[in-house]
């Protein structure tokens, strides 16, 4: 079904005026996610499980508490990284080159 909203349009040459039904966008953040157990609307919290990964559960009053598991195209990256160095970066060998050294004072600024 979609968004509904009440539009006033002022009268004009050659169109009537009134208020009219238009459709409209809806905010995502005005959609919740289905509990995959219970079938029905509910809050996302996040939570570590023991082998370190972040995954989205079923929260909120009548929840399971199951995980719900994220869909397979926010699973890809939309831009892949670069994997070769761009005309922008510094070169490996300048990152590696040691400029300080605590103990020999090498480094330090005149202050």
């Amino acid at each position: 079904m979609p968004f509904q909203v009440k539009k006033h349009i002022k009268q004009g040459e050659g169109h009537t005026g009134g208020i009219f039904s238009i459709e409209a966008p809806l905010h995502v953040s005005n959609v919740q996610v289905l509990d995959p157990v219970t079938g029905k609307p509910c809050k996302i919290g996040y939570k570590y499980l023991e082998d370190g990964t972040k995954v989205r559960f079923a929260r909120g009053m009548n929840a399971s508490g199951a995980v719900i598991p994220r869909p397979e195209i926010l699973k890809e990256r939309r831009k892949p990284r670069p994997t070769s160095p761009g005309p922008k970066d510094t070169p490996i060998d300048l990152v590696l080159e040691k400029t300080y050294d605590a103990k020999a004072g090498i480094g330090m600024p005149d202050l």
